[in-house]
């Protein structure tokens, strides 16, 4: 018997949420990328005591659903898993190009990209895949994939661009020799460009922090 996996391409659609209005008032456009687990309406809570009149909040949705807990009441979702992952990167970065070209974004607004947990990988394969004139990049708990290297984000604007780090220091899932070998990794990535900053508490998200980039 001959098993055989092969493959075939088809048209699917995915949703994504948006916070506010995009406006002649809006300062900052947020690109914001969920962990494992949230659906991108309810990330977006996280994000409701920015200034509504200055942030335009869009918040992609991970393609791969399941019920949280295996009691199938809570849907959660997952941007990638070990399997087929290569194809599965290619299929995000384009749906994160759909979304880009839906949105059809001014370029004249502050361009902010944070990813979260595992919205970390996300963000960083999309920067460095597809080169897009962001201005801050936001690293929240989560870890950059091993096939990256420095020339990937040669191209940022080392006058223009920010790069911001943010782990708890009771993460349970970022230990200190993890932290120690991410804070090494991150600095030859950026140059030494990238801003670290501990916080009181786990992996989670602090509404509080956010403030401070709007």
């Amino acid at each position: 018997m001959a098993l055989l996996e092969k493959q075939t391409t088809y048209t699917s659609t995915n949703s994504y949420a948006t916070l506010n209005k995009l406006t002649a008032q809006t300062m900052n456009i947020w690109i914001v990328l969920h962990g494992i687990g949230y659906l991108s309406r309810y990330f977006l809570r996280y994000f409701d005591e920015l200034d509504a009149a200055h942030n335009y909040i869009i918040a992609p949705q991970a393609p791969s659903k399941y019920y949280l807990k295996n009691e199938y009441r809570h849907v959660g979702a997952s941007w990638l898993t070990k399997e087929n992952t290569q194809q599965e990167i290619e299929n995000v970065l384009a749906y994160l190009d759909g979304v880009m070209a839906q949105e059809d974004l001014p370029a004249d607004r502050k361009l902010i990209i944070l990813g979260f947990s595992q919205g970390v990988s996300i963000a960083t394969r999309w920067m460095a895949s597809r080169k897009l004139p962001f201005n801050h990049l936001i690293l929240y708990a989560g870890g950059i994939p091993k096939e990256l290297v420095p020339e990937d984000f040669d191209f940022l604007d080392q006058h223009k661009t920010k790069v911001s780090v943010l782990v708890g220091n009771k993460d349970e899932y970022l230990t200190p020799a993890v932290l120690q070998k991410e804070s090494v990794r991150i600095d030859a990535l950026f140059k030494g460009r990238a801003v670290q900053t501990i916080f009181e508490g786990g992996h989670e998200v602090k509404k509080e922090l956010l403030h401070q980039f709007a």
